[in-house]
């Protein structure tokens, strides 16, 4: 795991984002608790070095906040709008049922199964499973999912201008359950 965020960090400065200072262990814990799931380790030591703050950034410092709880919510409220207005159903849910409440439910379902999207900035998440460093970070808006970096690191870079998309996803990164084929849905 990467010891040190500083240059990510600076990129977003260039970039005028306000970094604040780190979380705490204890401010982290806390944010997990109420989020119900544990951060990537490159997560927590990205905001433990600094956190950025801004429209952008979820306050990790007041991970109760509505603000927080919509950002957390939107991946599967963009997925229910693409069921409800856009037909959206992918063939390995099984059979779309007529009845819009129980797709909305079965979808429901198999999001809460699958690993949680913790929010980075925007609508750009970092899953929490598998709980190592390294796992892609991927563009949420409703069904139009995408791989915006293959890791922490690569996202910011590219994100913030300083790495070209091509080379900020590169083949043979992790795949995630559901997640990668929501996205491979859209290729």
């Amino acid at each position: 795991m990467r010891m040190h965020w500083r240059a990510e960090h600076q990129i977003l400065i260039d970039a005028g984002v306000t970094i604040a200072p780190g979380l705490t262990e204890a401010e982290l814990d806390r944010a997990e608790r109420v989020i119900g799931a544990r951060f990537p380790p490159d997560l927590r030591s990205f905001l433990s070095e600094g956190l950025p703050t801004g429209d952008r950034f979820p306050d990790w410092r007041a991970p109760e906040s509505p603000e927080v709880r919509r950002r957390l919510d939107w991946p599967f409220d963009g997925i229910a709008f693409d069921i409800e207005h856009n037909a959206f159903w992918l063939d390995a849910w099984g059979a779309r049922p007529s009845e819009l409440p129980e797709a909305l439910q079965i979808a429901r379902t198999l999001i809460a199964e699958a690993p949680r999207l913790i929010p980075i900035a925007g609508h750009r998440y970092i899953p929490v499973e598998p709980a190592r460093a390294g796992n892609p970070v991927f563009s949420v808006y409703q069904t139009d999912i995408i791989v915006y970096g293959n890791d922490l690191a690569a996202y910011l870079r590219c994100e913030f201008h300083r790495l070209p998309y091509v080379d900020a996803v590169r083949e043979g990164m992790r795949r995630i359950r559901f997640w990668s084929e929501l996205v491979d849905a859209n290729q």
